[in-house]
């Protein structure tokens, strides 16, 4: 065991403070990073609060990890010292099961591992994020960072990324598809700029007047204020697919208007109640809404590399770690653009 040093919660109404874990002695098949940046997701400060009632204190968030490799084990292939990689949301599966099996990995049958507030299959531990000096992992569950990518820029793509690209990809968005994106934020600006990159037309759905310069700026072909009826008339039935990326309460049925027939709504955002959608809602037009968790990680590393292709990286605004508690503030009010990322040599 090794002692690192980290920034974690003790418990869901505390800021976050400075903390040593202890990291477990690599194994064979571990990759070891040294944290260089580390992206700050809305779910660090759901799991610090609890909200979802499963988080174990004390507990180190973190999941959009990247930094530099420092050690391999002995039976390591895909990465060398020296390596720029990165650990997403997870860092074990089952790797038995169908899904596993098929590289999807986040719907493992028989209970992923989370890079933090997760147990270790082995048993050695519970599993501490990158709000952290360094890391380790199995080498399947690292990811290479292309060179070409801005490094610090570059980490939400572990979460923000493949949570926006896995959904266009499973629905094969690609040139002459009619694509809404709902929402801009840390997930709505990655859905803008990816799904031009496949080649679709591009809608920003927003409430907010002020967001349309940004939008545009992002490379969205259109921006539809929400509010303007005259401006939804124009696209009611229009999409083919709507990329939801809101958490916070709203209509499902006024968005599912706006698709076309056998359009599909796909839902990444988690708000706090449930939504009644009438059957007839779906049965007039042969509509589908739908859901969508992070992707595997073959999708993942397809991801990364085709953001590093396309040059596409989030739009970030860095902090040094002491600055995360009033980070968490900001974040709760939407004061960011796009995404916190940690200098993590601030720790």
């Amino acid at each position: 065991m090794s002692s690192v040093k980290a920034f974690a919660a003790l418990d869901n109404s505390s800021p976050l403070v400075p903390h040593t874990i202890e990291r477990r002695d690599p194994k064979p098949h571990d990759v070891q990073i040294d944290i260089l940046f580390c992206g700050v997701c809305h779910s660090d400060l759901h799991f610090v609060k609890n909200d979802w009632g499963m988080s174990t204190y004390p507990l180190v968030p973190g999941h959009e990890i990247v930094g530099k490799v420092t050690a391999v084990g002995p039976h390591v292939k895909k990465f060398k010292v020296g390596d720029l990689a990165g650990i997403g949301c997870l860092v074990d599966s089952c790797r038995d099961c169908d899904n596993c099996k098929e590289g999807l990995e986040q719907y493992c049958s028989n209970g992923w591992v989370g890079t933090y507030g997760g147990q270790e299959k082995d048993g050695s531990g519970a599993t501490y994020g990158g709000y952290s000096k360094t890391i380790l992992a199995h080498e399947d569950f690292v990811l290479k960072i292309s060179e070409k990518l801005d490094l610090a820029a570059s980490a939400p793509l572990l979460c923000a990324g493949i949570t926006t690209y896995s959904p266009l990809r499973h629905w094969k968005v690609g040139k002459g598809t009619r694509v809404g994106v709902l929402g801009l934020g840390g997930l709505g600006h990655m859905g803008v700029k990816l799904a031009v990159a496949m080649g679709a037309e591009v809608t920003m759905l927003s409430h907010t007047p002020s967001k349309e310069a940004d939008a545009k700026r992002l490379g969205a072909h259109q921006f539809v204020l929400t509010s303007d009826e005259e401006q939804i008339k124009k696209v009611t039935g229009y999409f083919d697919f709507i990329l939801d990326t809101v958490s916070a309460a709203h209509d499902y049925n006024f968005y599912l208007g706006l698709l076309r027939t056998n359009g599909v709504m796909v839902c990444v955002g988690v708000p706090p109640a449930p939504a009644q959608i009438p059957a007839m809602n779906l049965i007039f037009g042969r509509k589908s809404i739908g859901g969508s968790l992070i992707g595997g990680l073959p999708e993942t590393q397809e991801m990364l590399d085709f953001c590093a292709e396309h040059n596409i990286v989030s739009d970030i605004e860095i902090i040094a770690m002491k600055d995360i508690n009033t980070a968490y503030e900001r974040l709760e009010k939407s004061d960011v653009k796009y995404r916190f990322v940690i200098d993590m040599s601030t720790l």
